[in-house]
């Protein structure tokens, strides 16, 4: 799947978003290793911890319909600027592929690609709690 798509897939998400709060709509769409795509959008809460990423939404999706493997991830934003996830959803994803490709873009804007083991060097997983 090119990355356009997924792009599309993240836009349609994005959509959906609950943001009455920050007004900071976000959506995600996650593209398993069989080429399945799950989305996800930001849900916010009037008790503001209570709120969850798009990214992390997706990714919590995909686990509960049995997809654990992913390849690579799109994350827009209504901003002109892309946004990347931030280090919670970072550390999720890292949970199941510590090289996920990242893919961010604004609306009308170039796509940028890198990886999470890029954008989360030094990374805890769970490699790190193994007994020696």
């Amino acid at each position: 799947m090119k990355y356009a798509t997924l792009l599309e897939y993240a836009f349609q998400a994005l959509k959906n978003s609950y943001a009455p709060y920050s007004r900071f709509r976000v959506g995600a769409a996650l593209l398993s290793d069989d080429g399945e795509v799950v989305t996800g959008c930001n849900v916010e809460n009037a008790s503001y911890g209570l709120s969850m990423c798009a990214e992390r939404t997706a990714v919590f999706r995909a686990v509960a319909q049995g997809v654990k493997k992913f390849d690579a991830i799109a994350v827009v934003s209504g901003k002109v600027n892309p946004v990347y996830p931030c280090g919670a959803c970072r550390q999720v994803l890292r949970e199941f592929n510590p090289r996920l490709t990242v893919v961010v873009a604004g609306p009308g804007k170039k796509p940028l690609t890198t990886s999470l083991d890029k954008l989360l060097p030094k990374s805890f997983g769970k490699e790190s709690l193994r007994r020696r």
